[in-house]
Order: structure tokens, then sequence, then C-alpha cells
């Protein structure tokens, strides 16, 4: 079973990214339904600790929070370009989530991941043996910054399964977990005896 944890995207935040995803040859875009914000990659690992690894998801306390979109970037592997992404705006509580669920994921046996958190969403990828993307990458990049959304309100993260198949992946969501909503402050009067 092969799994990740990540943070589901609101609608009109998917229709948004659709519209980058055009004028760059090479690139294998993702569907934009399957766009998500990865929070950690667990990989293959077999059904009990699938299992286990729910159960300490379920144990994750994390308070709500908004999620802004912001500028478009790459990774690249061994020189090469190897992937398209937006980023995300700098955000104490989403880097507070991700650790607490890297602790939940190290819990149950799992590996932390080696690469240092980077939250972004995948727009491409790019095959090997198809040509350097670089010069068209980068007019790309200059037709399309500046990019930002929008924030949208993170109100659960999501355990999915992915499908590898001819199309590429499909993303199954597993199990949704709430986040908690922020302590309400206290209206006018509030806590106060009553006068006399």
């Amino acid at each position: 079973m092969r799994l990740f944890v990540a943070v589901e995207l609101p609608d009109d935040i998917k229709d948004r990214l659709s519209h980058l995803c055009a004028g760059l040859r090479g690139a294998k875009w993702s569907d934009p339904e399957q766009m998500h914000l990865t929070l950690h990659f667990i990989g293959d690992v077999d059904g009990v600790t699938a299992h286990d690894l729910a159960l300490a998801l379920s144990q994750v306390r994390a308070p709500q929070f908004d999620v802004a979109l912001a500028g478009l970037g790459d990774f690249t592997t061994r020189g090469r370009v190897s992937t398209l992404w937006v980023g995300v705006r700098a955000n104490p509580d989403l880097a507070a989530l991700h650790a607490r669920i890297e602790s939940a994921v190290r819990r149950v046996g799992i590996p932390p991941e080696p690469r240092k958190f980077h939250p972004h969403v995948t727009l491409a990828r790019f095959a090997t043996g198809r040509g350097d993307p670089t010069p068209a990458l980068g007019r790309y990049l200059a037709e399309h910054e500046p990019f930002s959304t929008a924030p949208f309100t993170a109100e659960e993260f999501t355990l999915f399964s992915s499908v590898l198949g001819s199309e590429g992946a499909t993303h199954i969501p597993e199990t949704a977990y709430p986040l908690q909503l922020p302590p309400r402050p206290p209206s006018a009067g509030e806590g106060r005896g009553e006068g006399g």
C-alpha cells in the first residue's frame, strides 16, 4: 500500500491551478482534481503498518489554519529539472502540523523523509530522455509569475493511498482527520458575574 498525508485543495484553488497546466512542452501535467498539498510521503507499507499509522494520525492535535499558494519553482534531480511546482506562503501552523505528523509517523517505525519539508503543490513532472526543459521553463515562469491565490482554511488533513496506473497515479482518500477550531474569543460581558 503506497501512502502519503496531505491537505486537500478547494475546488476554486484547483480551478486556478488548472489554468497553469498548459504551454510547456515535455511536461506531464498533474490532473487538477488530484492536486494536493503533501505533508508527508510515506511510501509502500504493509497492512499492519498502515493500520498503526492511521491510529497514530488520529491522535494528532493541531488547529485549523489558513493556507495561501504563491510563487512557482522547480526541483532538479541529478542536475536536471524534474518537477514544476506552486509554492506555499510561509506558515508556522503548517510547519507545526508537519512536525506533529512526522512524529506520529516515526512512532510506528517509518523513517523520516530525508529531504527538508518544502510545502508545494506539484503541477508537472518531466521525464528523462525528452530533452532539457530548462529553456522552455524559463519562458513559462516569466509568463506566469507572479502567481498567488487567496487564502483558504485547512480544516482537516487526509491519509491517501496512491495507485499507479498507465496514466499515472490515482490518489484515493483513506481517512480524513479534523483540525481543531481556534478558541472563540469571549464576547463582551462574558465571564462577568451579574451586577447588583
